[in-house]
């Protein structure tokens, strides 16, 4: 994090600005790209006497990926958030599927539950999965797919799901939840959010 003072005449007040870097992923590889730069005005005491702004660690690439998939393995179980026919959050619990690599998510479930009427007019979801044992806990937001090809969901498949569907062929459907933004925290690993703002360790997609 690079941190900078500028003065304000207008107002008298010191006031800083801060860049936060925001991790990019692109192309199964990390690197990180600048976000753009915001202004915030901090608490009366931050604003006088403040011999240097705060640095705040920014954890690594290599860091961020293994904490969050460490949770989300751990939790197994996640929270599931669609949006309903009146633009309102409907959650519900999810037994998900990751993937092998990445963090595309696949979840079951029966074609005639209120969430697939839900994608099918708005496609933007998220998860949420919370790991006790570490007090952390992972947010990934993205587009939800329905999948019906017999082939992916066969190959996309989890065994305890088996008592759920008897038919596969017409009680399952397939969800493709395609990440566009994740955040992390995990104390355990290094993964903290900003001291000052609280705001998590972001991976975005392209």
């Amino acid at each position: 994090m690079e941190a900078v003072r500028s003065h304000d005449p207008g107002r008298r007040r010191t006031v800083i600005g801060i860049t936060v870097p925001v991790v990019v992923l692109n192309s199964d590889r990390f690197r990180l790209r600048p976000a753009a730069s915001m202004v915030g005005a901090f608490l009366a005491g931050a604003m006088v006497g403040l011999a240097g702004p705060a640095r705040a660690q920014v954890p690594s690439p290599d860091r961020i990926a293994p904490a969050a998939r460490g949770i989300m393995e751990r939790a197994r179980y996640a929270a599931f958030i669609t949006v309903d026919s009146a633009g309102g959050p409907q959650a519900r619990t999810v037994d998900p599927l990751l993937s092998d690599t990445g963090f595309v998510v696949w979840i079951g479930t029966n074609p005639r539950t209120r969430k697939v009427a839900e994608i099918r007019r708005n496609p933007s979801v998220a998860l949420y999965w919370f790991d006790q044992s570490v007090g952390g806990y992972v947010t990934i937001r993205g587009r939800a797919l329905l999948v019906q090809d017999p082939d992916e969901k066969a190959r996309q498949w989890k065994p305890e799901w088996r008592p759920f569907y008897p038919d596969r062929s017409r009680d399952f459907v397939l969800l493709k939840v395609v990440p566009l933004r994740l955040e992390v925290v995990s104390p355990r690993d290094g993964v903290s959010g900003d001291s000052l703002t609280w705001r998590p360790p972001t991976v975005r997609w392209p």
